[in-house]
């Protein structure tokens, strides 16, 4: 007799998307890579095609046309009317008897943890963090851009960057050696030359992302400026992770604090030593620690911890996914 199907475990963020079909017993039976998933960008019936595209190679290949439950972590699945959206249209697919939506930073959470319970802060191009207990409560936030309060991640530290070198090229602002480096980057003379390429977009603005490396190599070399920027984006990390905290009640409790995303993989020293110091103050019991694995493997354990699973089949599908 063949493994049935029990989880079908999504994670599509705004690069790709990590498809897998697992077995109720933990054994990932079928696993596909797609597109990344943009509905505010290309529209809701777009994105739901490209991610229909890399569900089906993945169900075709399992042998099943669906499964007990679908675990989607989303981007852009940021708030609650967002995601009963969402919900209702992998619902309308037929993937699967039961849907649960969650934003994709739910993934790097649970596949960071043993049990759904701690705290997940991701800085990448922008910055997002949820915790969880396993008593279903979570914390999190609207994290849609300033509007909701947010600073920080690749795009945010990419225009501070570029504030503060335009002001110091013109004398407005302090000195910094950012002046000089972020037009070294795209082989330009100066700030100005800069601005203007960037404005007439002869500098793609896609090639903003190429800036933070540029700005946390000017901190690690003492720049007062670049350096104050570095420490602005640990505050907010350190205070996200810390709300989160205090809001589930764990703040007094040994609790793992994830972190992901492309600026925190990075392992920054800077950066990674204000987080830790910050932490230690205001959050002594929080256990820090980077996840850089598929996220994917968070979906897919979200969903056994739905099916109720026997504790054998967690270990087997983290097996598959961090070999």
């Amino acid at each position: 007799m063949g493994l049935t199907a029990g989880v079908l475990a999504i994670d599509a963020g705004n690069s790709k998307t990590d498809v897998a079909v697992v077995a109720h017993d933990g054994t990932v039976l079928a696993t596909a890579r797609g597109e990344g998933f943009r509905p505010p960008a290309v529209g809701l019936d777009a994105a739901m095609s490209a991610l229909t595209g890399a569900v089906d190679r993945a169900l075709g290949a399992a042998g099943t046309p669906a499964v007990s439950h679908v675990s989607a972590c989303l981007a852009n699945a940021d708030l609650p009317v967002e995601e009963e959206q969402l919900t209702a249209a992998l619902a309308g697919r037929g993937w699967g008897a039961d849907v649960e939506v969650r934003n994709d930073t739910f993934a790097i959470l649970r596949a960071g943890v043993t049990e759904p319970r701690g705290v997940a802060v991701v800085c990448g191009a922008g910055i997002n963090c949820v915790g969880m207990r396993p008593d279903g409560r979570t914390a999190r936030f609207p994290a849609v851009g300033r509007v909701s309060g947010d600073w920080g991640g690749g795009w945010a530290l990419a225009e501070e960057a570029l504030w503060h070198a335009a002001r110091a090229s013109d004398g407005r602002g302090a000195p910094t050696a950012l002046a000089r480096a972020l037009p070294a980057h795209f082989g330009l003379p100066d700030m100005p030359a800069l601005i203007e390429a960037l404005h007439l977009e002869h500098v793609a603005p896609a090639r903003r992302h190429e800036l933070p490396p540029v700005l946390f190599a000017v901190a690690a070399e003492g720049d007062g400026v670049a350096r104050a920027i570095v420490d602005r984006q640990a505050e907010e990390i350190v205070t996200m992770a810390v709300v989160a905290l205090t809001r589930l009640e764990l703040l007094d409790e040994e609790t793992p604090v994830l972190l992901g995303g492309g600026v925190l993989a990075a392992r920054h020293p800077r950066l990674d030593d204000r987080i830790h110091a910050l932490l230690a103050e205001r959050a002594p019991k929080a256990v820090p620690r980077v996840v850089a694995g598929r996220p994917v493997l968070g979906a897919a354990l979200l969903g056994l911890d739905r099916l109720g699973a026997a504790e054998g089949a967690y270990g087997r599908v983290r097996e598959h996914f961090e070999r």
